[in-house]
């Protein structure tokens, strides 16, 4: 048998040709290795083989254009088999819609004609090749997942996504999706050495009119396909746009179709006419200060009432402090704008009462509009009645840019989970919805009058697990065949039976306040779950449920109502007309072209000349939102008897919190709300000492007093008088430089 000898490598021999290396032999090897390249493609232009494809090649280079449309086809019916998990579906839309399938093919044919402008075409090609089929990759997988399409503005909230990648993926997943990644790159870089050029003479100018008149082509064919009816440019439900339309077309649209587009018969006079000549944005009220309520909003995380589902059974009601509600207090269906994802749009749409069917496709106002804007919503419009307005969240500020949406809004607080002390999570590692309980009632303690309270849960997010993950559920699911199927649902069920759980404590802590309070629940979108609407009681994918409970006497009045007109009824419900969009929902909801002048006031609002205003301009305060409502505190710093590890003592610290010395975080180890450790860290005399609550990309929510530290105390220095705030302008500026 022979063996194998493996030779030891001759390290010392390496680095002494390394020192000894000359400028001329650096330049000899490339020079030689060029001249070996150029000798080894020689040799392949001359084989035998590369002789016999001559002709071959000659003859596809006539036909390229028909080939390279040829290859979009085949490229545009693989994408839809991953985009519809599924060859017969792919199949069935080709042979069912053959001209939408054309199209789409059409547009991607169009990207290949830039191959022209290079000698690499081949290359070129099999790039291109690579990025189409990345995008459908990529919604594909998004779809096992939620039930939204991949679409432009998941782009928008990428770095939000990225730090939500272990609740998405497993461990080997995001293996399998690396060495995919890997392996790909690694591909692509050798077909550039390997793809050959071509040799025929360029013609750059014709190229280039090509790539033009392609482009052309395809805006044309866009207009005439939507004026056929071919294609759409509305997408009242973006999953079924996709179905029906085709991901190149549909993802296109997404990306360059955003905003409210200037409808027909924008002007001042019909501004003027719609808003009868500003009345709308005036604020009024028949309540004294004493009887105006509380008024709460709770917005659970994917919420539905299970039993909707027609075949779902359950060992008891999952929801029974919510059927109680739902059979005393004012309750129905509630229109949401997505399902399976797109909380965003749905707070927004409660938040502002406008309709978000007036935007772009999958558009998320948040990220494109109020990121960067102010703008009227319930909180401002309650502050014009002398309200607090607060919100919170049991998830990051910096999710989908809510710390700054809520500050251009006009909240006063927001408290994010960087300002909670979370010792509970869900298997999957969101945060639990009882921890929102005691801080909801400590930014009502904020104010002495009444309070606008928002608040948005994070306890029933998805995924939910195929596999057994509860050992003993409280909640036994049945009615359901597939095990993996039935695990999912008996998880989701069961984070159900947790929200209803706490809807109950948080009804009976407002309770005890003795405060007029009214107190809305609802869900933002279903679950993602495969339902279709065969299997719903309501036969709408679009609806969850909500309900309005009050102890103030409100009579019950059951109805369907969508998410952007729940605000203004309850507004209508307490005599409360504030906000202009509220009122507009008031005075216009049952009348003749509703619809089409809500539009023409939301595109006045955010993209026209915000004619609604006059020369009052907007009734919005300035920006002066604090992150949380309590300042972390620092009472004193111990040398632990290792000689090695300081401890930070003192009040209100969090998982979040960070200790900064002379301005730089430190390595903190968080341990109780009472104690932080710093174990890699070193103190001299005369450094400042501050703790920070951090978010996602580093930003500083709000920073504690400064100290400086000498002979082992603390003294407190004064504060900076031209320094930001505590809580507002810090938070900002970070995060926008961030972005940018």
């Amino acid at each position: 048998m022979k063996r194998i000898h493996i030779r030891k490598p001759d390290i010392k021999g390496f680095f002494t040709k390394v020192r000894n290396l000359k400028k001329e032999d650096i330049k000899r090897h490339f020079k030689e290795k060029k001249e070996r390249r150029q000798r080894i493609l020689e040799e392949r232009r001359n084989s035998k083989f590369a002789k016999k494809m001559q002709p071959v090649y000659k003859w596809m280079n006539r036909l390229s254009l028909p080939l390279q449309f040829l290859l979009a086809c085949v490229i545009n019916f693989l994408i839809e088999v991953v985009s519809r998990l599924s060859l017969f579906e792919a199949w069935d839309y080709l042979v069912g819609t053959p001209l939408v399938f054309l199209y789409n093919a059409f547009m991607i044919f169009t990207t290949f004609m830039i191959v022209y402008l290079f000698r690499r075409r081949v290359f070129a090609r099999i790039l291109l090749s690579v990025f189409w089929l990345f995008l459908g990759i990529c919604n594909g997988y998004l779809l096992t997942k939620r039930v939204t399409p991949f679409n432009a503005q998941d782009l928008k909230v990428l770095s939000d996504a990225l730090e939500l990648t272990g609740n998405y993926f497993n461990t080997f997943e995001l293996i399998m999706i690396i060495i995919g990644v890997v392996a790909v790159v690694f591909w692509v870089v050798s077909m550039w050495r390997r793809g050959g050029q071509f040799t025929g003479k360029m013609h750059r100018i014709i190229a280039l009119c090509g790539v033009g008149v392609s482009f052309a082509a395809c805006l044309w064919l866009t207009d005439v396909a939507i004026d056929k009816r071919v294609i759409s440019n509305y997408f009242g439900n973006i999953a079924f746009a996709y179905e029906d339309y085709g991901f190149p077309y549909c993802f296109s649209a997404s990306l360059f179709n955003t905003g409210i587009n200037e409808p027909a018969g924008y002007s001042e006079e019909t501004m003027n006419e719609i808003t009868d000549n500003g009345e709308l944005t005036q604020s009024s009220t028949g309540l004294s200060e004493d009887e105006m309520p509380n008024i709460m909003f709770v917005q659970l995380e994917s919420f539905f009432d299970p039993t909707e589902v027609e075949w779902l059974r359950f060992s008891e009601d999952p929801i029974p402090n919510l059927r109680k509600l739902f059979e005393e207090y004012s309750t129905g269906y509630f229109k949401v704008p997505s399902v399976g994802a797109g909380t965003a749009n749905t707070e927004f749409e409660v938040l502002t009462g406008m309709s978000m069917r007036f935007f772009g496709p999958g558009e998320y106002p948040y990220k494109t509009y109020a990121k960067f804007n102010q703008m009227e919503s319930a909180a401002s419009a309650l502050k014009a009645l002398g309200y607090g307005a607060e919100a919170l969240h049991n998830n990051g500020g910096n999710f989908y840019s809510r710390a700054q949406v809520f500050n251009k809004m006009g909240f006063d607080h927001f408290t994010s989970k960087e300002f909670m002390n979370i010792l509970q999570t869900t298997p999957k590692g969101w945060a639990t919805d009882d921890i929102l309980v005691p801080n909801i009632m400590e930014s009502m303690d904020t104010t002495e009058g009444q309070d606008f309270v928002f608040t948005i849960s994070v306890e029933g997010h998805g995924e939910y697990p195929t596999e057994k993950v509860l050992e003993n559920p409280e909640i036994v699911v049945s009615g359901v065949e597939n095990e993996g199927e039935r695990n999912a649902w008996e998880y989701y069920v069961n984070l159900v039976h947790e929200m209803d759980k706490f809807v109950g404590e948080l009804i009976e802590a407002v309770e005890s306040r003795n405060e007029p309070t009214v107190l809305v629940f609802y869900g933002d979108h279903l679950p993602t779950m495969d339902l279709e609407a065969k299997d719903l009681k309501s036969r709408y994918l679009y609806n969850t449920n909500y309900v309005i409970w009050d102890n103030i006497g409100l009579e019950k009045e059951d109805e369907n109502i969508a998410a952007y007109q729940i605000m203004a009824e309850v507004f209508e419900r307490l005599d409360i007309h504030s906000g202009t969009v509220f009122n507009y929902h008031q005075q216009r909801r049952e009348t003749k072209n509703y619809l089409a002048d809500l539009e023409l006031l939301q595109y006045d609002m955010m993209y026209g000349d915000q004619y609604v205003y006059g020369d009052s301009g907007m009734p919005v305060p300035e920006e002066h939102m604090v992150m949380g409502v309590k300042d972390a505190e620092i009472s004193q710093m111990v040398v632990q008897a290792d000689g090695t590890t300081y401890s930070i003592y003192g009040e209100n610290f969090t998982k979040q919190s960070k200790v900064y010395i002379n301005g730089e975080k430190q390595s903190t180890t968080f341990l109780n709300n009472t104690r932080l450790d710093l174990k890699e860290s070193e103190i001299q005399d005369g450094d400042t000492v501050m703790v920070a609550q951090v978010g996602s990309s580093n930003t500083i929510f709000r920073e504690s007093k400064t100290y400086e530290y000498n002979n082992g105390t603390l003294t407190e220095l004064p504060a900076d008088p031209e320094a930001p705030q505590n809580g507002r302008q810090a938070f900002v500026e970070q995060e926008e430089e961030q972005e940018e």
